[in-house]
C-alpha cells in the first residue's frame, strides 16, 4: 500500500518530555514523595532455602523512630503473583507478602519502617531470626526429581492448567507439535543438533525499583511507583492486601528504564502494607545490590535443538526442548517458556513437522522474570546457531539458507492456525544487511596479522506486536474549552518514547500541531485501561486505539463545526486548527468551536473513546550481522561492527526507532560477550554490583549501524508494527557464528569469554 506524505507520523520529532528529563526536572518517584514518609527496609534471608523457626523483633521495636516491624505472622495469607499480566494471570499464585519459608538468598523475612534510613537499618540489625536450614536446589538441571521441594505448600493456585507440578519442582510445562516430527527426520538428508545455554541476565536499568505510598483524604491507598504496569500493580495489591481495587490508586511518573524488570511488582506491596498498618506515608527504594539480587533476571535456560533439511537446504523438521530456570517463584514462568517456541518455530515455514516441549523449574535462586525479548532471545540464540551449523554441513551460505526458508508475506506457517502473514520485508533485511556488512568480501573470515582473525556471522529473528486476543488498550481524546486537546492513555512510557509516538499519531489524524495536545498517562484513576508497557504492544495496540479515537473525534468536530457554520458536512473540511467551507467564505476556529460547544444548554464537550485489541500479533523482523576480531593467542573477542536491519512496518519516528534498536542491540551484545548472573556454592549471588556484573560500555559495543526496511502492516496504525523487543535477539547467535568462523570454536554456553574461546581452541 502506498503511503501519502505525513506531517507528524514518519518524522523524527524529539520526545515531548525529553528536555524535562535532560535538565533534571523532578519527575521521578522519589522526587514526588512526601518528606515525612517512613523509610521502608527489608530484612532478607541469608540462606538459599530455610524455614523460619522464630523471629524476635522486641529489641528492634524499642528503638526510637521505629514505626512498624512486620513478619509473616502480621500479613495476609493470600497467595498471589507479582507478574504483571492480564487477568486471569497465567503465572502461579505462589507468593505471600512474607512467608515462613524463604526460598533464595535475599528473600523477604521482615519489613521495617522507621523515620529515617539510619534508624531502619539499625533496627534490622537487632532482629533475631532462627532458621532451620534446608538443602537448596541450585542447579536447574538437577531440579526435576530433586530431594528438596522448593514449594512444599499445598495452597498454590493457578488460573489455567500450565503444567504446574510443584512436588517435582515444575512451575510450568509446555508442548506444541504439528506433524510427525520423528518420521520427518527420517526423511531428511541432513540432521544437525546441539545444546545451548543462554544465561541469566540482569536488567541493569539506571533507576532502581522504588515506590511511595500514602492515604488520600478519602482513606484510599495511593501508590506512586516506577512501574511498567500500573493497572496490574493495582490488581496485585488488591489481592495481596485483601482490599477492593476501588480503594487503590496507582500512578506512574517518569521511569528510569525497566527492560521488563518493572513488569514485575518488586516493591509496591511492602510500602503499601506499611501505610495501611500505620496510616502514614512510606517510601521504599532498593539499592543497587537489592536490584541485582532481590528482584528478577532473564531466565537461564538449556535448549536442545534438532533440525532436519533436504539436500537443497530446505528445513523440513524442527525439534526444540527447553529447560527454564524460573528460580524461587513462578512469575512469567509459563509465558516466557511458551514464547521460546512461539517466536522461533514460525521463522521458517517450509517445515513439514515442528515440535516444542519444555519445563520451567523451581530452584532456590532469585526468580526469573520478564526481560526484553521474553523467551524469543533465548530461542533465537539456539535456533539460529543451529541453522548456521546446518548451513555449514550443507556447504551453503547461511544467508542463502535463510532466504530459501523464511516465511514470506501472504504465507502461513505450521503453528499459525492458518493466519496469513500480513507483512514482511525480512528478505530485503537480509540482503541489505549483507551489503552493509560487506558479507560477500568478508565471509567467512580473513587473517589480518598479529595472530588475529576477522570474521562475520549472522542471524535473523522475529517477535510479536502485542498479545493476540488478550492485550487491549483504551484511550480518551477530548477537545477542551480552550481549543487544545487532551489525550488520556494508560500506556506506560519508560523512556522509550511512547508518549511522543501516540501524540504524533493523534496529531496526524487531527491535522494539528503536536503541541496542541496535552498527553496524560499512567494513573489508574484518570487513565483508561491499558495493561502496560510490555509484549511490544504500545505502538501497535495503543497506537491503533489512538487512531480510532482521533478519527472519531475529527468526525465530531467537523459535524459540530458545520452545524455552527450553518453548512452541510460535505461542503466543509477540518483544516488544521479550524473548520472552513470548501469555498473558503466561512471559517470557525477550533477554539471558538470548543467554547460554543462546552457552554450553553444541552451542549456536550466533544470527546471520543476507543479500545483496541487485535486478533493477530504481526511479527517485526531483524536481520543481524556481526563482524568480530579474535586474538588467537588469548581468545579475546572484539566486536568491530554490528549491522541490524529492521522491519517494524512503518517507522513512526525514525530517531526514536533508531535509539530503541541501538539500545536493544547493546543489551544483546552484553548478553553475548559480557553479562552473566552467577551464584556461589551456597546460592548467594556473586554478581550483585556493577563491579562484578559487567555491562558493555560505549567502547565495548563498537560500531552499531541500524537500517530500516519498511513493510506495511495492514492491521497496524499507519502500517506500523513493534520494535521494542525484537532488536535484542540477534547479537548472541550472530556473534557466536562470527567467532566460529574466525577460529573454529562454537561457544554454546553464553557469554563468550576469552577463557572459553582460548580453552576450546586448545582442544581443536
Amino acid at each position: 500500500m502506498k503511503k501519502t506524505a505525513m506531517k507528524s507520523v514518519g518524522q523524527s520529532i524529539r520526545k515531548i518530555d525529553g528536555m524535562a528529563i535532560a535538565t533534571g526536572k523532578p519527575v521521578y518517584t522519589e522526587d514526588l514523595a512526601m518528606k515525612q514518609a517512613l523509610v521502608v527496609k527489608i530484612l532478607r534471608s541469608p540462606h538459599a532455602f530455610a524455614k523460619i523457626i522464630s523471629i524476635d523483633t522486641s529489641r528492634a521495636e524499642k528503638l526510637e523512630g521505629v514505626e512498624c516491624i512486620l513478619t509473616y505472622k502480621d500479613v495476609p495469607k493470600e497467595r498471589f503473583t507479582l507478574a504483571g499480566q492480564s487477568y486471569p494471570e497465567p503465572s502461579p499464585y505462589d507468593r505471600l507478602i512474607l512467608d515462613e519459608i524463604v526460598r533464595y538468598v535475599g528473600d523477604e523475612v521482615a519489613i521495617i519502617a522507621a523515620v529515617d534510613e539510619k534508624t531502619a537499618l539499625q533496627a534490622m540489625k537487632k532482629i533475631k531470626v532462627d532458621y532451620e536450614v534446608l538443602a537448596p536446589v541450585l542447579d536447574f538441571e538437577q531440579a526435576l526429581g530433586h530431594a528438596s521441594v522448593v514449594h512444599p505448600e499445598d495452597d498454590l493456585q493457578v488460573n489455567f492448567d500450565i503444567g504446574l507440578k510443584s512436588e517435582h519442582n515444575i512451575a510450568a510445562s509446555w508442548k506444541e507439535e504439528v506433524g510427525d516430527v520423528e518420521e520427518e527426520f527420517k526423511q531428511c538428508s541432513v540432521v544437525v543438533e546441539d545444546v545451548y545455554y543462554p544465561q541469566a541476565q540482569a536488567h541493569a536499568m539506571m533507576e532502581t525499583y522504588r515506590a511511595f505510598t500514602h492515604l488520600d483524604h478519602m482513606g484510599r491507598l495511593v501508590v506512586v511507583s516506577s512501574t511498567q504496569i500500573p493497572f496490574h500493580i493495582r490488581r496485585q495489591l488488591a489481592r495481596a492486601l485483601q482490599l477492593p481495587a476501588s480503594k487503590i490508586r496507582v500512578m506512574k511518573p517518569r521511569i528510569g528504564g525497566g527492560f521488563g524488570g518493572k513488569q514485575t511488582g518488586a516493591v509496591e506491596v511492602f510500602a503499601a502494607i506499611v501505610t495501611l498498618k500505620t496510616g502514614k506515608p512510606a517510601i521504599i527504594i532498593y539499592d543497587r545490590k537489592e536490584t541485582f539480587s532481590c528482584t528478577t533476571s532473564r531466565h537461564a535456560m538449556r535448549l536442545k535443538v534438532r533440525l532436519g533439511a533436504d539436500q537443497a537446504g530446505i528445513i523440513r523438521a524442527i525439534d526444540i526442548h527447553v529447560l527454564s530456570d524460573t528460580g524461587a517463584y513462578g512469575e512469567h514462568a509459563a509465558t516466557v517458556l511458551s514464547c521460546v517456541g512461539h517466536y522461533t518455530l514460525p521463522l521458517y515455514n517450509k517445515t513439514r513437522a515442528v515440535r516444542f516441549t519444555g519445563h520451567a523449574v523451581y530452584t532456590n535462586k532469585m526468580p526469573g522474570g520478564a526481560f526484553r525479548g521474553y523467551g524469543a532471545t533465548q530461542g533465537t540464540f539456539a535456533l539460529e546457531s543451529t541453522v548456521n551449523k546446518l548451513a555449514e554441513k550443507l556447504g551453503l551460505d547461511p544467508t542463502e539458507v535463510r532466504l530459501k526458508n523464511i516465511s514470506k508475506e501472504g504465507e502461513t506457517f505450521l503453528t499459525g492456525q492458518g493466519v496469513l502473514l500480513g507483512s514482511s520485508s525480512l528478505d530485503r533485511c537480509i540482503e541489505k544487511g549483507k551489503e552493509l556488512i560487506g558479507w560477500k568480501d568478508k565471509f567467512p573470515c580473513r587473517k589480518i596479522g598479529n595472530n588475529k582473525v576477522r570474521a562475520v556471522g549472522m542471524a535473523i529473528t522475529m517477535q510479536g506486536s502485542g498479545i493476540a486476543n488478550i492485550g487491549t488498550a483504551s484511550v480518551e481524546l477530548r477537545l477542551n474549552d480552550d481549543g487544545y486537546f487532551t489525550l488520556l492513555s494508560g500506556a506506560t512510557d519508560m523512556g522509550h518514547g511512547c508518549d511522543t509516538i501516540l501524540t504524533q499519531m493523534a496529531a496526524e489524524i487531527l491535522e494539528i500541531p503536536m503541541d496542541s495536545i496535552i498527553f496524560v498517562a499512567g494513573d489508574t484513576d484518570t487513565s483508561p485501561y491499558d495493561p502496560g508497557s510490555y509484549a511490544s504492544s504500545t505502538t501497535y495496540v495503543a497506537g491503533t486505539a489512538v487512531v480510532k479515537a482521533a478519527t472519531e473525534l475529527k468526525k465530531k468536530i467537523l459535524e459540530q463545526g458545520t452545524k455552527l457554520l450553518g453548512v452541510s458536512p460535505e461542503n466543509a473540511e477540518l483544516d488544521g486548527l479550524s473548520v472552513r467551507t470548501i469555498s473558503g467564505d466561512k471559517v470557525l476556529s477550533l477554539a471558538k468551536i470548543a467554547v460554543l460547544t462546552v457552554l450553553g444548554d444541552g451542549k456536550l464537550q466533544l470527546v471520543s473513546h476507543a479500545t483496541h485489541g487485535s486478533e493477530v500479533s504481526p511479527p517485526p523482523y531483524v536481520a543481524g550481522f556481526a563482524e568480530v576480531e579474535v586474538d588467537q593467542e588469548t581468545g579475546k573477542v572484539e566486536l568491530i561492527d554490528y549491522v541490524a536491519v529492521v522491519d517494524c512496518g512503518t517507522v513512526i519516528n525514525p530517531n526514536l526507532a533508531r535509539i530503541q534498536a541501538e539500545g536493544g542491540i547493546a543489551q544483546g551484545i552484553g548478553m553475548a560477550l559480557y553479562e552473566e548472573v552467577t551464584y556461589n556454592d551456597i546460592g548467594k549471588m556473586a554478581t550483585n554490583t556493577f563491579m562484578q556484573y559487567k555491562i558493555p560500555c560505549r567502547k565495548d559495543v563498537g560500531k552499531v549501524r541500524i537500517a530500516f526496511e519498511e513493510s506495511y502492516e495492514p492491521t497496524g496504525p499507519f502500517g506500523a508494527k513493534s520494535i521494542g523487543e525484537v532488536v535484542a535477539n540477534t547479537p548472541s547467535p550472530a556473534i557466536v557464528h562470527a567467532v566460529y568462523n574466525a577460529v573454529g570454536v562454537r561457544v554454546n554456553h553464553l557469554p563468550i569469554t576469552p577463557e572459553k574461546v582460548f580453552l576450546a581452541m586448545q582442544e581443536l
